[in-house]
């Protein structure tokens, strides 16, 4: 091919100038980074997870195409925690979704004042010293409780209508979790109009337990409070078959303890939660910020009765109390 000189250079120019633009327009954007903080195992919040993500894909968001997720699981040692919500600060995160309850939160904030924070699941962000406010959360943390204004209350409701003949109510609560003891002081104070004795059984260490049991039969309980946190869930085998062996009805927030043969759960709806989660990344990602998000409380609550347990303790749910479930376990 024949070109003159200055048609040779100019070409060569262009070619020259063309090439470094067509590399740089192939270069993928950058893509936020979500981080995700559990205080406890993969295994319990798979299904969770998928719920957020299919709530992110519903918002136009597809991992790694739209963004990233980091995720850190402390696999129920608290102690983990810090470190983890560092790690992801380092990375760094745009946003930290932090699951589980209140000590993934706190160690998110402790490690940053900056990264937005979504509660996917706190127990009592304002009672706990998350927030300031429902309405006006005030620092970098916002997003959702499962703490409606009487859930406490409503479980032990619900407990005196199944068993109707309980009168004395152990609550098991860890200390190093503050929902566990923000859980106590509300069952404190729905127990008397429900005619109903609260026996608080302290659990800071698996050690403790046998002791706390021989306690709750010593006193006569009749009946367990199981709070949630990923303490009890750890240890959820070993309340269940104390429960069991000594027929005492037991009331509990997870659903899984239900599956696992608690005589009954309610809790907020945690798929609604963490598909509302997903609401909140978006939000922070288009520029909001958290001190202006309020958070949200639970619209919609989740009653399971495994009647399995409700035979082996000889117990008859009362046929009203049975259509309330949103599922029955046989």
């Amino acid at each position: 091919m024949w070109c003159s000189a200055i048609g040779c250079i100019v070409t060569l120019t262009l070619s020259m100038l063309v090439a470094p633009l067509t590399a740089t327009a192939q270069q993928p954007a950058h893509l936020p980074t979500v981080g995700w903080l559990d205080e406890g195992n993969w295994t319990d919040k798979a299904r969770l997870y998928a719920t957020f993500l299919e709530g992110l894909r519903e918002l136009g968001y597809v991992e790694g195409q739209h963004l990233v997720i980091a995720r850190r699981d402390a696999e129920g040692h608290l102690d983990r925690l810090p470190g983890l919500a560092a790690e992801l600060v380092r990375l760094p995160v745009d946003v930290i979704v932090t699951t589980g309850g209140v000590p993934a939160t706190r160690a998110a904030m402790q490690a940053t004042t900056t990264i937005p924070i979504i509660m996917a699941d706190a127990g009592d962000p304002v009672g706990t010293g998350l927030v300031a406010s429902l309405a006006r959360p005030g620092g970098n943390a916002t997003g959702l409780s499962v703490m409606g204004s009487d859930t406490v209350g409503k479980r032990l409701q619900l407990l005196k209508e199944a068993a109707p003949r309980v009168t004395r109510v152990a609550v098991l609560y860890h200390p190093p979790a503050a929902a566990s003891v923000v859980g106590l002081r509300e069952a404190q104070a729905a127990a008397p109009t429900l005619g109903l004795t609260v026996l608080p059984m302290e659990v800071r260490t698996p050690d403790e337990f046998d002791d706390q049991f021989a306690t709750m039969l010593r006193l006569g309980a009749d009946a367990l409070f199981i709070g949630g946190g990923p303490f009890s869930s750890a240890h959820q085998r070993r309340i269940l078959d104390f429960a069991a062996t000594h027929q005492l009805p037991t009331v509990c927030g997870p659903v899984q303890f239900a599956k696992a043969g608690c005589l009954l759960s309610y809790s907020a709806a945690e798929l609604a939660l963490y598909r509302r989660a997903a609401a909140y990344v978006d939000k922070i990602l288009k520029g909001a910020q958290p001190a202006d998000l309020p958070v949200e409380q639970p619209m919609k609550f989740a009653l399971v009765i495994n009647l399995k347990t409700a035979k082996v303790l000889g117990l008859t749910i009362p046929l009203a109390l049975l259509f309330q479930a949103d599922e029955v376990i046989q």
